[in-house]
């Protein structure tokens, strides 16, 4: 099948299919092509950054890095995977997509005017195959053929464990300097400017400081329909500051020009400064339809009392998440009901005949509820309705042998206390993680908060070290091969995947395997509905909250497109009004 770059419709690499674009594809309808051009504008980074490789293991990369790498095809932003061409012109991939062959653009070229070849590529290929991040590792390796065609041509094949998703991954491979790189050691810090290919060019390096990037006058792709109305600042900064606190600041004082808010109280409170209030920086929520980050209390399974189903549905009714949302965070958050909040890919009602095909099979081993409707969330709406919440898991407990003696929770045949650490990575989940241990107190319950610092966390997240964890989990609009790796019996079992509370079970390896290999968005979207049904019935979590809006603050000057897309804001279609700046 062969992906023009702007001849038919690109259905050769709509991952479950619903293209959008065709013959007359000329601008995206999130970004505005008549936007002008020129300006700069300032934001914050927090930290510090020593490293200009960003697909390196060591080093803390620099912020804005994607300004300046193309890949060989374009994601957009309004569809759930859909690759463009870029560096890439066109690709030939078979009905079972066991192949890629890429045909480069014969107008590719880095910033010093070399042209992209496909030794380029298939040096990139090997060097991220090799040394690269280790999720650039694993899905290079599945190629078991790599080669170069002509001069312009190169051809992977793909061996054991590819997935209709793998041709997608390779697709959007960064291309490096082939000639720049010899002889350089790949995996280690960079702070010398490399030739680069992207929209920009960096233009100044204060290592851990300040990075500049400039835009490239004649970047050869600035025309291709998917950079029209991209790209309209001439320099892009990013200040470093040490911590946020300090980085608000400077932006409400004016060193910054665009903020990205975080924090839904902070939002809620802080933002009726005078610049605000004179119309200097405006501050505006702007909704998305991408899933947002599936944040949560993460029990272990491999530990009891958390390898008892009825005790994790029990502790899900002691979070009182109406108080805290209120008192914490000014009401600003909605509650997760599903692995993948603010999407169509969560589950809802009832299954469907598509749903209910793929569940049927493991009837026998899942819980009955998976069947009926759609789980949702504890509520209570005031105090008295949390009370009612406490004595339905005071009731589960008792039922799983937890009883009460002398006011503290005991297992009736060991005499156990029923104790655990809730673990953290930031102070400010304190008060809400003492929230919960105010609820568990009440059931007799003894939990304490540890909060660690970013490597200890880290080691211990990796090791599974833990009883409880205050974490999360990202999914987009198309998810994929990661779902193994978040929710697989083999992850539960290897150190340092993402299956945090040890799920292990045939029907999830099942649907898990099943999206990456759904042949259209119809069939994605079951067996995500199905997985949903799974993992929010099985308490493997207690789910927090979420936003679904992007929190933005920016110098007036600054203008966006009206049309916001379906992942949310994409800063490079802004552009600066010049008579306001």
């Amino acid at each position: 099948m062969v992906v023009p770059a702007q001849a038919e419709e690109l259905t050769g690499l709509a991952m479950h299919g619903n293209p959008k674009y065709s013959a007359n594809f000329t601008h995206l309808d999130y970004a505005n092509p008549d936007a002008p051009k020129g300006g700069t504008y300032k934001q914050a980074a927090i930290g510090t950054f020593y490293n200009l490789n960003p697909y390196a293991i060591k080093g803390k990369a620099a912020q804005g890095l994607n300004l300046v790498y193309d890949r060989l095809m374009q994601r957009v932003w309004d569809e759930p995977f859909t690759m463009y061409p870029l560096i890439a012109e066109k690709v030939d991939i078979p009905e079972d997509r066991s192949a890629l062959t890429v045909y480069i653009n014969p107008a590719a070229k880095f910033h010093d005017g070399s042209p992209i070849t496909a030794e380029d590529v298939l040096f990139s290929f090997e060097t991220l195959r090799e040394s690269g991040r280790p999720n650039m590792r694993r899905i290079y390796k599945l190629a078991d053929e790599a080669k170069i065609i002509d001069e312009r041509t190169v051809y992977f094949h793909f061996g054991n464990g590819y997935d209709r998703e793998t041709v997608m991954i390779f697709a959007m491979m960064p291309v490096l300097s082939k000639n720049w790189w010899a002889g350089k050691e790949f995996d280690s810090t960079l702070l010398e400017i490399p030739v680069l290919n992207g929209p920009y060019r960096i233009a100044e390096v204060d290592p851990g400081r300040r990075i500049v990037y400039e835009r490239v006058p004649d970047y050869w792709a600035k025309d291709l329909p998917v950079n029209v109305g991209h790209y309209n600042a001439d320099k892009i900064v990013y200040d470093y500051y040490r911590d946020d606190t300090v980085a608000f600041e400077a932006f409400k004082s004016g060193d910054l020009d665009f903020r990205r808010e975080s924090d839904a109280g902070k939002w809620a409170t802080a933002y009726d400064f005078p610049a605000i209030k004179s119309g200097d920086i405006v501050a505006e929520a702007l909704p998305h339809g991408r899933p947002e980050r599936v944040r949560s209390l993460i029990f272990n399974t491999r530990r009891p009392p958390f390898d008892d189903r009825s005790v994790r549905e029990a502790l899900g009714y002691v979070l009182d998440f109406n108080w805290i949302n209120t008192n914490l965070y000014h009401g600003q958050y909605k509650r997760i009901s599903s692995f993948f909040p603010n999407a169509s890919l969560a589950a809802s009602g009832k299954p469907g005949e598509a749903e209910l095909a793929l569940l049927t099979p493991w009837k026998d081993s899942l819980p009955a509820d998976i069947f009926g409707p759609a789980w949702q969330p504890p509520h209570a709406k005031d105090q008295r309705a949390q009370r009612e919440n406490l004595r339905k898991a005071d009731t589960l407990l008792q039922d799983s042998g937890w009883i009460v003696k002398d006011g503290k929770r005991v297992h009736q045949d060991t005499g156990a206390p029923f104790k655990f650490e809730i673990m953290l990575d930031s102070p400010e989940d304190e008060k809400l993680a003492l929230s919960f241990i105010n609820g568990l107190k009440r059931l007799g319950i003894d939990a304490n908060v540890r909060v660690l610092d970013t490597a200890a966390f880290r080691g211990r997240l990796n090791e599974y070290d833990f009883d409880m964890v205050l974490y999360h989990w990202t999914n987009s609009l198309s998810p994929g091969t990661e779902q193994m790796l978040y929710w697989s019996c083999e992850s539960a079992n290897q150190p340092a995947r993402w299956n945090f509370p040890g799920i292990c079970h045939p029907a999830v390896d099942s649907l898990a395997q099943g999206i990456a290999n759904a042949k259209d968005y119809a069939a994605l979207t079951a067996h995500a509905h199905a997985l949903d049904r799974i993992l929010t019935w099985g308490y493997y979590t207690i789910p927090l909250y979420y936003a679904g809006a992007d929190y933005a603050a920016y110098r007036n000057f600054l203008r966006h497109p009206d049309k916001t897309p379906l992942y949310g804001m994409v800063l490079e279609t802004w552009w600066i009004n010049a008579k306001d700046h």
